[in-house]
C-alpha cells in the first residue's frame, strides 16, 4: 500500500505528538467529566480511542499490534453498548480493564519502536517519550484494577465497583504512585498491592533518567 507508507514516512513522528494530546485527553479530561455524570464523555472517549488506532495503523504496519488494539477497541464498545442498554455486568471492568492493558502495552510498542529509532531526535519524538511515560501509568492503572477487582479490600480508599468515577480514581491512583506524589487518601493494603506499587514507584523514577541518556545519545549518532 503505497499510500500508507508515504504516511508512514511523512507523518510518522507528527503523530506520535497527536496520540499523546488524544491520551492526555482521553485520561485528563474526559475520565474526570464522565466522573462528575457527563456519561457522553465515554463515547468522546471511544472516539479518541478510534483515532489512536488510526494513527497507530500509520506509524506501524505490524497486523498483529492492529488486530489486538481492534480487539481492545472491540471491548469498549461492547462495554459501552451493555452500560446502556442493559443491567450492569458483573465483568464490565474486567473486559475495560484488559481492553486498556492491552492498548497500553501494544501502543507502548509501536511508540518505543518509533521514538528509539535511529536518527535524528526531533521534537515529536521527544513527545513521545513523554507518550510512553504516560502509557506506563494507564498499564499499571489496569493492573491496579485487577488487583482491586480480585482482592477486596485491597486499596483503602477507592471502591472498585461499576460507576462512572471509577475509571479517574485509577488513574489518579496510578499517576500518583508512578510519580511518588503519595498523597495518602488512597493507600494499598494488601501484599500484592503494595508490591504492584512499589514497582511502579521505581519505573517511575528510573524511566527519566534513562529516556534521557538514551535519546542524548540518538541525537549524537544522528549529528
Amino acid at each position: 500500500m503505497p499510500d500508507v507508507q508515504q504516511l508512514r514516512r511523512k507523518y510518522s513522528d507528527w503523530l506520535l505528538t497527536l496520540l499523546t494530546a488524544l491520551l492526555v485527553l482521553m485520561v485528563f479530561v474526559f475520565a474526570p467529566l464522565q466522573a462528575q455524570g457527563f456519561y457522553a464523555f465515554q463515547g468522546f472517549a471511544i472516539a479518541g480511542l478510534l483515532g489512536v488506532i488510526g494513527a497507530a495503523m500509520i506509524i506501524s504496519p505490524n497486523p498483529v499490534a492492529l488486530s489486538l488494539m481492534c480487539v481492545a477497541f472491540a471491548a469498549n464498545v461492547a462495554v459501552f453498548v451493555l452500560r446502556l442498554f442493559h443491567p450492569p455486568w458483573p465483568y464490565n471492568l474486567h473486559l475495560l480493564a484488559g481492553a486498556w492493558l492491552i492498548i497500553s502495552i501494544t501502543l507502548g510498542a509501536i511508540v518505543a519502536g518509533a521514538v528509539f529509532r535511529r536518527g535524528r531526535v526531533t521534537y515529536h519524538r521527544i513527545v513521545g517519550a513523554v507518550l510512553l511515560y504516560l502509557l506506563a501509568a494507564v498499564g499499571f492503572a489496569a493492573l491496579l484494577a485487577f488487583v482491586g477487582l480480585s482482592i477486596p479490600g485491597a486499596f483503602k480508599g477507592i471502591a472498585f465497583e461499576d460507576n462512572a468515577a471509577l475509571a479517574s480514581e485509577i488513574f489518579y491512583l496510578s499517576f500518583a504512585t508512578l510519580t511518588t506524589t503519595g498523597y495518602g487518601d488512597i493507600v494499598p493494603v494488601h501484599p500484592l498491592a503494595r508490591s504492584l506499587c512499589n514497582i511502579e514507584a521505581v519505573v517511575g523514577q528510573l524511566y527519566p533518567a534513562t529516556l534521557l541518556a538514551r535519546l542524548v545519545t540518538l541525537e549524537l549518532r544522528g549529528r
